[in-house]
């Protein structure tokens, strides 16, 4: 860390120890309740990656955190098997291997209750990437990669050798999608493979090999099916039940789910619905109901609704029903409470993210967190009286909780969360966070997170930036690492993260007052919500600039053909020429239901690009499947070629184009982020804040 970062105020004021802050994710809560294990992600000795490690934190909030696992490679995807033993994957070397590998595939590493050594109980040579636990058996579902034409184990290693030896990377399609976010799909496909940990429960006499769990395929004509499944096991162990991609007409996929008889491989449509994907299952402590999220399929002029269902798993001619029916809320997390009787559910609502309560019986739903903030990880305790979580906000970054559980269902009334001992301390702030609302020009609020750096007043307005979240189904209701309004808040200016039209957390009829019209309520909200906050003393309307990312590019690009109001723009990952975008991202048809070509051209920001007066900072990585690259190729040709501020005839012109070569729809790299967020700092400082020369900070050397 350098000397600077060491004296900075906060952690924000320099980039170096904001990347050096640990970051956790992930609960895993042991079957007896009295183990609560962590990741926690930290920079590595070279400071160019993120390395994570294992820590257990006390439920109970005595003891403090203490570190469980270090290695090169990391550790990452803990669960607890039934046996209280704690599972995980690790690329990390394995001494008992016959002939050690100088780069590993990720193997399932099992780390004894009883405090012995951890040691590999299952590998493959594509790798393992996760792992799924039944609570009350010995049994786990590990996914993993096969090549479609391997029969076995052995002719999938040869053929994984053959293509590495001769650096053949090509794949033959026949079906779509072929690539996803920031990765090719093929040839190799994901699988399901089976184990009894009973087999390994004993540890090995000395000088003995580890024993290896026998994997079986579950699905071995899965095919392209299990791509970015959603697997869970049912408690009792004798059932898995995931998310199944059944394809259709112009390259659309529906997402159904499946019921897999883990002994014998017998598998059964669970749930097939015509007008909805589903996904996302819990099944029941009884093992007997599956809770599940149903998104209807959207078309260009009704916007998805998000749902909660419960289906049997016994009884197949059972049809699934609707819980809650009047909640238009829409559910991300889901748990069982111990009696089976209610669900939490983790859901946007508001700006927050609470947990809430949802009996099964009555439908009638109850607010369990009080907290400002977002909850995932639920995990319950074994009385069934404690939620265990991970809080989150734009406050602080993820930390363990627990909340009183039984307290808010017998009384009716939220609760706040109580912190437990992390791994490391939540940052100090160098600012405060507050909120804005307005009414649009149809009636509906329009709400937003105000971030002020100190010092603010009447008698030193602070410059404002809005920030546009991507999504567009999102919400600015929890930390991002990536877009963190404390680091521009160090450099003096306001963030506003506001919620327009197409913004979860405020009922369905808000989300539709957006559908298929992005510039048309989304922009109108953002401008608003904008008037707003600088009508505050402590804003400084003169000085102000729009930046966002993904949608919130889109949106970036579509405020500057729109509006001169602001002294600069910065988009990052945006699409711009919707005719375009459309058949080159990695779901096509997706985007296909959402709008018909008259409706992407009438919301093109291309088509306005003769309108940009305003400097633009575009950014874009080349590995972005999501938005490709084209999409910032373009509008960088088009913004020096046709716009209000076009190169001179010498090249001179006031727009950036920051492009990052290997980076995807994010910059995660913990050294491209700084350059990110410095490059950010130049542009806005020479075009927000009127500096020059040596006034303006620097460019990182980095860039040559």
């Amino acid at each position: 860390m350098t000397d600077a970062a060491e004296t900075a105020p906060t952690p924000f004021h320099d980039l170096d120890a904001y990347v050096a802050l640990p970051r956790m994710s992930g609960l895993a809560l042991s079957p007896d309740g009295t183990r609560l294990v962590t990741a926690v992600s930290t920079l590595d000795a070279k400071r160019t990656r993120y390395v994570t490690a294992l820590w257990e934190v006390d439920p109970a909030g005595v003891r403090p955190a203490r570190r469980l696992t270090r290695s090169v490679k990391g550790e990452s995807a803990a669960r607890f098997a039934s046996t209280g033993d704690l599972l995980f994957t690790s690329a990390r070397p394995d001494a008992d291997a016959d002939a050690p590998d100088d780069e590993p595939p990720a193997a399932l590493w099992l780390l004894p209750a009883d405090g012995a050594e951890a040691r590999v109980v299952a590998s493959r040579k594509a790798g393992i990437g996760g792992v799924v636990v039944a609570e009350d058996a010995p049994v786990v579902v590990v996914p993993s990669d096969v090549l479609p034409s391997a029969a076995d184990d052995a002719e999938d290693e040869r053929l994984i050798g053959v293509r590495k030896d001769a650096k053949v990377s090509a794949i033959l399609h026949s079906s779509y999608p072929v690539r996803y976010w920031d990765h090719d799909l093929g040839p190799a496909r994901p699988r399901l493979f089976a184990g009894d940990l009973t087999t390994v429960a004993a540890s090995p006499e000395a000088g003995a090999p580890a024993p290896r769990l026998a994997l079986r395929d579950l699905a071995p004509d899965a095919g392209a099916a299990l791509e970015h499944q959603d697997a869970v096991l049912s408690p009792d162990g004798r059932t898995l039940v995931t998310s199944w991609a059944k394809p259709g007409a112009r390259g659309a996929l529906r997402q159904q789910l499946v019921a897999i008889d883990v002994a014998t491989g017998t598998r059964r449509v669970l749930v097939d619905d015509t007008a909805a994907d589903v996904a996302g299952p819990v099944v029941s402590p009884d093992s007997r109901r599956v809770a599940y999220v149903r998104e209807t399929i959207t078309t260009p002029t009704a916007a998805p609704q998000v749902q909660l269902w419960v289906a049997d798993l016994d009884a197949a001619d059972a049809a699934p029903r609707r819980v809650a029916e009047g909640w238009d809320r829409w559910p991300h997390e889901i748990a069982w409470t111990r009696d089976g009787a209610g669900l939490l559910v983790g859901a946007d609502h508001l700006g927050r993210g609470p947990v809430f309560h949802v009996a099964l019986g009555s439908g009638a739903v109850t607010q369990v967190t009080a907290d400002d903030a977002v909850f995932s990880d639920l995990r319950v305790s074994p009385d069934g009286a404690t939620l265990y979580a991970l809080r989150v906000s734009y406050a602080a970054p993820a930390h363990p909780v627990r909340i009183d559980l039984a307290a808010a269902l017998a009384s009716g009334t939220p609760v706040e969360a109580v912190a437990l001992p992390a791994p490391a301390p939540l940052p100090a702030l160098p600012g405060t966070l507050t909120e804005v609302t307005t009414t649009a020009d149809d009636g509906a609020e329009v709400r937003a997170w105000l971030v002020l750096p100190e010092g603010a007043s009447a008698a030193s307005p602070a410059p404002l930036l809005l920030w546009i979240h991507g999504g567009p189904l999102n919400s600015w209701n929890a930390w991002s690492w990536r877009w963190n309004p404390w680091i521009m808040a160090a450099r003096g200016y306001a963030v506003l993260l506001p919620d327009p039209a197409l913004s979860t957390g405020y009922g369905q009829d808000f989300v539709q007052r957006g559908w298929g019209a992005w510039g048309a309520a989304p922009f109108t909200d953002l401008m608003a919500i904008t008037d707003a906050t600088v009508a505050r003393a402590d804003v400084d309307e003169t000085r102000t600039a729009a930046m966002g990312g993904s949608f919130g590019g889109y949106m970036a690009n579509w405020v500057a053909g729109h509006t001169d109001r602001f002294r600069a723009i910065v988009t990052h990952a945006s699409l711009w020429a919707l005719d375009q975008f459309g058949p080159t991202t990695d779901h096509s048809f997706y985007w296909e239901r959402e709008m018909t070509p008259d409706m992407a051209l009438a919301n093109s920001p291309h088509l306005s690009v003769e309108e940009i007066v305003t400097p633009m900072l575009v950014v874009h990585g080349d590995k972005d499947y999501r938005v490709p690259i084209g999409e910032g190729l373009r509008l960088w040709y088009e913004l020096l070629s046709r716009s209000a501020l076009a190169a001179d005839e010498d090249g001179t012109t006031p727009h950036r184009f920051l492009y990052f070569p290997d980076e995807n729809h994010w910059v995660l790299s913990p050294q491209q982020a700084k350059v990110w967020y410095q490059v950010v700092d130049a542009f806005l400082a020479e075009h927000v804040l009127g500096l020059a020369g040596d006034e303006l900070p620097p460019l990182p050397e980095t860039l040559g």
